[in-house]
């Protein structure tokens, strides 16, 4: 009787001890899941194979043999550590490297995945490289871009983040750096707050499953926040929005997960690799890769090209009736061009058009919005304009309106173009579509012809209609 307890006693505390000194992986990592999805599988790699062709026809893929087949190593080494669950075999991972300078990253549906150059001559560490790879797959095998696609409708209302380029007046600045030819696909890459807490936290499990420490996750976004020297946020982190306090929620999630003592962070092959990179000739940024783009006539139609001149016509009295895919109709004099990319649409007369964009007309298009908020997303609109045109000042706070029956806001911006050198005026009005995404229109003419302007610009804000 008395050797039974003994036994029974002995359990107990080898229990009670092994759960103290067993990783928390056992009991406490955060447990991630699906999100709600009415695409196929087969729907991920078709969209992502049609997305990987448009943007390795329009981007510089780096043509370096071991920079690629050493980022693919680490690739894979992370794709083999995604836990069964998210394993989908017809998903065809894949990992290319684009010729840019910029500190970005993105992966398409169904395994495509791009780093820029710029990243990885960024990163600190092939934990820090590895870290932002392990975000990427996540978003993958979450199936992140089929499922936002479910929750706002269809994959032909993923409008995204378009390329904003409107010249002498306002130049894109963190959305213009993106290719406008890539706006269709730009919904891509632009996920939810919830989709990125969600990344973070597979891709923390997926580091720690491949010999990663995931806290080295945690301190890439730091080291991409130090890389912009304090000016406005890197593409990356424009184009993943940041929630809050996620430093901290990667760090106590690497608590939970079991962590090597020998993490792989730095490697020979890294720092090599990194040197190799940097002793390249500089990488161009990604605007001046769209405006080569557009110059070789593949990112279609571009104000690139045309010449300003001092006498701009003035709005014809006959209108137009332009039709934006599916999804919009506006009336524009009959005298001014259509500006087309796959997502946005700028309006402008001969003469005010070029390489720096439109002087007179506007620019109708959709940004992409962190908030259901109207008027939390117009400032942050508005303040991203702001921040990437710095002669330009807000002349008053926003005032109510409509457009196509639905509420809007507007503003007006001015200062002095320089490509006019005169005082130029810009307004800007926003609604919300129905998909969450947020319509901009944006009406630009030199202060001393606004009333040359303002009746046109009216009619045409009253004469859109809109079908999201």
């Amino acid at each position: 009787m008395r050797k039974n307890n003994t036994g029974k006693r002995l359990t107990a505390m080898l229990m009670a001890w092994t759960m103290l000194v067993l990783p928390l992986a056992a009991f406490g990592q955060t447990r991630v899941t699906l999100p709600k999805n009415k695409y196929k599988v087969q729907d991920d790699v078709k969209i992502g194979q049609q997305a990987s062709a448009e943007v390795e026809r329009q981007m510089p893929i780096l043509n370096d043999a071991e920079a690629t087949r050493y980022v693919q190593q680490v690739g894979s080494r992370l794709v083999n550590a995604i836990p069964s669950e998210f394993q989908q075999p017809a998903f065809n991972y894949r990992f290319k490297i684009i010729n840019a300078r910029d500190i970005n990253a993105f992966a398409l549906p169904g395994g495509p995945m791009y780093l820029n150059r710029g990243m990885i001559e960024a990163a600190r560490s092939e934990g820090e490289m590895a870290g932002v790879m392990a975000h990427e797959i996540a978003h993958i095998a979450l199936r992140h871009g089929t499922s936002q696609a479910t929750k706002q409708g269809s994959v032909r209302n993923q409008l995204g983040t378009i390329g904003l380029i409107l010249g002498g007046a306002i130049l894109g600045g963190q959305q213009g750096a993106q290719l406008g030819a890539l706006g269709a696909q730009a919904w891509m890459t632009k996920y939810s707050r919830d989709y990125e807490s969600k990344a973070d936290i597979l891709g923390a499990q997926i580091m720690a499953n491949a010999g990663y420490d995931p806290r080295d996750l945690a301190n890439m976004f730091r080291t991409i926040e130090q890389q912009s020297g304090g000016s406005r946020a890197p593409e990356f982190l424009s184009s993943h929005p940041n929630p809050a306090n996620r430093y901290e929620a990667i760090n106590r999630e690497a608590q939970m997960l079991r962590v090597s003592p020998n993490a792989r962070q730095n490697t020979a092959q890294f720092e090599r690799i990194q040197s190799r990179l940097r002793g390249m000739q500089r990488a161009p940024s990604m605007t001046e890769i769209e405006r080569n783009t557009t110059r070789n006539g593949q990112a279609g139609q571009t104000t690139v090209g045309g010449r300003y001149s001092s006498r701009v016509p003035y709005p014809s009295a006959r209108a137009q009736t332009y039709t934006g895919g599916n999804w919009m109709q506006v009336n524009v004099p009959d005298n001014w061009r259509a500006f087309e990319s796959q997502s946005s649409v700028q309006f402008a007369p001969e003469g005010a058009y070029g390489d720096n964009g439109i002087t007179h007309g506007a620019l109708i298009g959709v940004a992409q919005a962190n908030s259901n908020n109207l008027g939390q997303a117009t400032e942050q609109y508005v303040d991203s304009v702001l921040q990437d045109n710095n002669y330009l000042r807000q002349n008053a706070g926003y005032t109510r309106t409509t457009i196509a029956g639905r509420q809007a806001l507007a503003t007006v911006l001015s200062g002095r173009s320089p490509v006019t050198n005169r005082t130029e005026v810009a307004t800007i009005y926003t609604a919300q579509l129905r998909n969450g995404g947020l319509l901009y229109v944006i009406a630009i003419a030199p202060e001393n012809e606004s009333g040359s302007y303002n009746a046109t610009f009216r009619n045409m804000i009253r004469s859109i209609r809109l079908n999201d």
